[in-house]
């Protein structure tokens, strides 16, 4: 079986972050966000990979080449971004003879019975209730349960069941014709070709879809869901450091996760932090946050943050001396 995953996006809900860094290469509980997508599909026995890549694109095959190196991979660029079926469809050479393909997007982490999922009888897509479903593909449902109608980011959806980007694609030489449909007849959804459009091609051209309802789904495209995703993973067994190396005159609030060769002193870390390899805190109070690979972090309190990798932060530190019955407010 292959997996198709997408990754040519450009994350512009992170940015500035995802300026230098592609969203899929940033750290969740210490595990960048597309290593958790590849390890769950080997746990499925998927070891043939097809990846969609654009944006900063060098560094995603950079890691993925160093870190899971027994794999069958393969790269394919998408140099003009207009949608996702367009992207999957520039691959198809390397898909055409599968028998089956799993399409991941590789920006969200999801739990799930992939098991029941990777053993459907029928094509079936990843869903889940959401509050404001206009901001996804929307699967509607008749009366009895069979889904009638795919539709991407509908103005007023009829539907609240949303499709948290995975897919199994049973009729794979149906799915290249439904993709190559939609781009020949220029037949745009947001002025581009989601996959959204593919799949409802097919669905007009008889083929049967089931749904999976996953348990979680965590689309880490905003700060507020990025650290929150974070929070829930170190909370998980086998992701917080449980035994980190003493630090000099400085406290851990666990669960944290600590990268390789931190330097910390004199400060206050946790809870729900994740340091990146090679991090340098002083007299810094740092909770609920990420922090990048080599990022230096100084004199300052940080609460909710996401920093980037080769970052350097640095506050204000004052020497007081205050009498009686005195209120300074530096503000914040």
């Amino acid at each position: 079986m292959k997996a198709i995953i997408p990754v040519a996006g450009k994350g512009v809900r992170l940015r500035p972050l995802t300026y230098t860094q592609p969203k899929p290469l940033i750290p969740v509980a210490g595990k960048p966000i597309i290593s958790f997508i590849v390890e769950q599909l080997i746990e499925l026995g998927v070891d043939d990979y097809v990846f969609i890549i654009g944006y900063l694109g060098e560094k995603i095959r950079e890691y993925i080449e160093r870190t899971y190196p027994e794999l069958n991979t393969t790269f394919v660029t998408q140099e003009d971004r207009m949608g996702s079926a367009h992207a999957i469809w520039l691959a198809r050479d390397h898909y055409a003879n599968a028998e089956e393909l799993i399409i991941f997007f590789g920006d969200a982490i999801i739990d799930a019975d992939l098991e029941a999922f990777r053993d459907s009888e029928t094509s079936c897509l990843g869903v889940k209730i959401v509050d404001d479903p206009r901001k996804f593909g929307v699967v509607e449902m008749d009366d009895e349960g069979r889904i009638r109608g795919l539709i991407e980011k509908p103005k007023i959806p009829k539907s609240n069941l949303a499709m948290v980007g995975c897919y199994k694609i049973r009729e794979v030489s149906q799915f290249i014709d439904a993709c190559a449909y939609n781009l020949d007849n220029n037949i745009k959804s947001i002025g581009e070709f989601p996959l959204t459009d593919a799949l409802a091609r097919m669905l007009e051209w008889g083929t049967q879809f089931t749904t999976l309802s996953v348990d979680n789904w965590f689309d880490c495209g905003r700060r507020e869901i990025l650290l929150e995703t974070n929070a829930i993973f170190l909370d998980r067994e086998g992701f917080a450091t449980e035994d980190p190396p003493p630090f000099d005159n400085s406290i851990i609030i666990h669960p944290v996760n600590i990268g390789p060769n931190c330097d910390i002193s004199n400060s206050i870390v946790g809870p729900y932090v994740t340091l990146g390899a090679n991090t340098k805190l002083e007299h810094a109070i740092v909770s609920d946050s990420i922090i990048g690979d080599y990022a230096r972090i100084h004199d300052i309190v940080l609460r909710n943050s996401v920093v980037g990798s080769d970052a350097s932060i640095g506050g204000l530190r004052q020497s007081l001396n205050i009498g009686d019955n005195t209120e300074i407010d530096f503000g914040g």
